[in-house]
């Protein structure tokens, strides 16, 4: 392989746009997020949102919301698998995500006890999409056992393939797994930490 030296830097390319204002540079990117939307170039929007468990991403398509993902999972390597899985039209685009944010928002503030955003599942399939369909019937401060869930989502024997469907929810918070726990009362594990599903449970049964 040859390298061109007269080809310019990357930091010689970048440099006309480091005496842009943050706020024009911003209008810009949003009035690329709109483009992208009316054109139907743009498959999946992403923001994050800051919570009392720790800073969210937060991805829909056209479809709906199809990604909640907690710090511990590495966002950008969420969003490496959302374009590896889905498409990689991808962009940062807040305003296309705000509904979202505002219910996330009146849940953590105790105002909301559902979710009326439209879901997109298509990182689910089989048992375990039954399994989430079943969780947000699961009533705000209440729980189930992950032998009830299993028994509601049409598999009684099914206890452990729910706690894996529980585990890889690509929806928490919203589709709320945190709801089931184990037969003796204890927690389980959660993706976003025990401590995080403790701060869920006690939110709701406040």
């Amino acid at each position: 392989m040859t390298i061109d030296h007269n080809e310019p830097d990357v930091s010689e390319l970048l440099a006309p746009f480091e005496s842009v204002e943050p706020a024009v540079m911003q209008r810009l990117h949003d009035r690329l997020a709109a483009a992208a939307v009316e054109q139907h170039t743009l498959d999946i929007a992403y923001r994050t949102v800051d919570s009392p468990i720790g800073k969210l991403l937060l991805a829909a398509t056209e479809r709906g919301m199809v990604r909640v993902a907690f710090e511990v999972e590495d966002h950008d390597a969420v969003l490496q698998l959302l374009a590896e899985k889905l498409s990689p039209r991808i962009l940062f685009s807040a305003g296309r995500l705000d509904p979202a944010a505002r219910e996330l928002d009146e849940y953590f503030a105790g105002t909301r006890h559902s979710f009326d955003l439209p879901l997109d599942f298509s990182l689910s399939r089989g048992f375990r999409l039954s399994v989430l369909e079943h969780l947000p019937q699961i009533a705000y401060g209440h729980t189930e056992s992950y032998a009830q869930v299993a028994l509601a989502a049409g598999s009684p024997r099914a206890v452990r393939a729910v706690g894996t469907a529980c585990a890889t929810n690509p929806l928490p918070v919203i589709v709320p797994c945190h709801r089931v726990v184990k037969s003796d009362g204890s927690f389980g594990n959660y993706l976003g930490g025990t401590d995080a599903k403790r701060t869920l449970l006690a939110l709701e049964a406040a």
